[in-house]
């Protein structure tokens, strides 16, 4: 195992043409929700008026005391958990800060994987001159994601993500300072592909009001 220290897709914000699917609900009780959502869907409104189509309020039309927990980029697809009180919401908040929440991605990678398993320990920061691109910089903040590879392919390969931490961009700048961007991702440098191949495939966390753990499930739709 190899552990690295410090020594855009089609969806893009400038021509925002939001997928139509509905956002499935796969849980709901009196504490949250978890929903599947789509690549290309912003998961809260952006500043203009045409980025207001967003999943936060498409579930919100179902369930109007819906409240956003955390965010997955425009781009990637997958499970998200909503609170639906201001004290879940807050529960929520405090279990995703102190790394209570499990959550692991798949990705398919424009390159090959030096190792089988490892680990990205690379602080990241905005790249102000470029934004809304991140960067790897000593002065950044912390970030760690494990990998692991789950198959290799012609031109690039398959990999399980799992971020310890949860900056901004991370999974995919990280992927891109081993070489290896992820496919679709036009932002740092992918292959191009229909979307960015990058999805939350699994959620586990302890329920706010039971504390019963919880797991959830969604296959990567590539």
């Amino acid at each position: 195992m190899k552990t690295l220290s410090p020594q855009s897709s089609v969806h893009t914000l400038d021509d925002y043409s939001p997928p139509q699917e509905a956002v499935a609900v796969l849980h709901a009780d009196a504490q949250l929700l978890v929903v599947a959502k789509p690549a290309g869907l912003l998961a809260v409104p952006g500043r203009l008026p045409e980025m207001q189509d967003c999943l936060i309020h498409r579930v919100q039309q179902q369930y109007p005391d819906a409240l956003v927990v955390h965010r997955l980029d425009m781009a990637t697809s997958g499970l998200m958990v909503l609170a639906r009180s201001l004290a879940a919401q807050r529960a929520l908040s405090e279990a995703f800060a102190r790394r209570a929440v499990s959550k692991q991605y798949v990705a398919l990678l424009d390159g090959q994987l030096p190792d089988a398993a490892g680990t990205v320990d690379l602080p990241l920061m905005s790249d102000w001159l470029r934004r809304p691109r991140q960067k790897v910089d000593a002065a950044g903040k912390p970030a760690l994601t494990e990998y692991r590879l789950l198959q290799r392919q012609a031109d690039g390969c398959r990999v399980l993500l799992t971020p310890v931490t949860g900056r901004t961009h991370q999974l995919r700048v990280h992927m891109l300072a081993l070489g290896c961007p992820i496919v679709g991702d036009a932002l740092y440098g992918g292959r191009a592909a229909p979307r960015l191949m990058l999805h939350a495939q699994s959620l586990a966390l302890r329920h706010p009001h039971s504390d019963a753990l919880l797991q959830w499930q969604l296959a990567a739709p590539f």
